[in-house]
């Protein structure tokens, strides 16, 4: 699944291509791909056509357009799922073959379309409410509150973003009683973080995923977000993480941030730090990797 970087760069696509242009008309061609928007495929159509992308934003791995004219207060929110993709591409374009929705503009130049093999991901669009998350900080720089999609609420701040509170982070992190990189997965209590790059980030941490956050210093709390931050900004830099062409930018370009991974995937494979075979463990139906020599394994994991 795309996780904060490779949504942040088809965010930024879509920012260069699609934001200030008026949607023309939209086509629905598979139901599931609009599943959350209850009202069905052609109340989705209706609520689009004629509407302007005011911006595009993004809070861990969902983003969205803001509609106008705004009188609504609404926006398009997509989750790319497994395997989605949003392309910008020139009308003439031949449809891909897992093309799902399809949205055309008056300015009759280049598409936005959403394409899914696997249709877990979705479109639809939802009401913008205040972003409780935001407030805090809003209240303490003067800065206006936000917005955010009322599906997505519930999300807590990316730490990518300036809503993110390190300090708040850290509270909620250390009262948890679970395993570290658990608790980062855990969308509720920071958002944009997946498999990937909790183990990048632990790993250049020096800590074991299954560490319990109780035990947890603030000094190494502070060091995993700022290894998160560092190993997200490269990613951004190389344009995502890419294993098979399922993650594409709005341009079909596949990122290369796969050849720089230290431990994700790397099973059997030498530490970049120190040589020690990578290990590869069970974790939540899917895999954890770490250096047992760099991250040993705490004697008081339960996980």
């Amino acid at each position: 699944m795309p996780e904060l970087p490779e949504v942040e760069i088809v965010r930024r696509g879509v920012q260069r291509g699609a934001v200030g242009r008026t949607v023309a008309d939209a086509t629905v061609l598979h139901p599931r791909s609009v599943r959350r928007h209850l009202p069905g495929s052609a109340d989705l159509a209706a609520r689009l056509a004629g509407r302007t992308f005011a911006n595009a934003n993004r809070r861990g791995k969902y983003l969205w357009l803001t509609l106008a004219p705004d009188d609504d207060g609404e926006a398009l929110l997509v989750h790319l799922g497994m395997s989605g993709q949003l392309l910008v591409v020139p009308p003439d374009s031949p449809p891909e073959p897992h093309l799902r929705v399809r949205l055309r503009f008056t300015d009759e130049g280049r598409e936005l379309r959403f394409v899914d093999q696997r249709t877990f991901g979705h479109v639809m669009t939802a009401p913008l409410v205040p972003d409780l998350w935001r407030s805090a900080a809003a209240a303490a720089d003067r800065s206006p509150p936000g917005v955010v999609p009322a599906p997505i609420a519930h999300i807590a701040p990316d730490p990518m973003e300036p809503a993110f509170d390190p300090e708040g982070f850290a509270a909620r992190l250390r009262r948890r009683d679970t395993g570290v990189k658990r608790a980062l997965l855990d969308q509720s209590l920071v958002s944009g973080i997946g498999n990937i790059y909790a183990d990048e980030a632990l790993w250049r941490a020096r800590l074991h995923w299954a560490r319990p956050t109780r035990t947890l210093r603030r000094g190494e709390v502070d060091r995993i977000v700022a290894e998160v931050r560092a190993v997200m900004t490269a990613a951004l830099a190389a344009g995502g993480t890419s294993f098979d062409a399922l993650y594409v930018d709005v341009n079909g370009r596949s990122g290369w941030f796969d050849r720089s991974l230290a431990v994700y995937g790397q099973a059997d494979r030498p530490c970049p730090r120190c040589g020690t075979p990578v290990r590869r463990d069970r974790f939540m139906n899917r895999s954890a990797f770490t250096c047992p020599r760099c991250q040993p394994r705490p004697r008081n994991a339960r996980w």
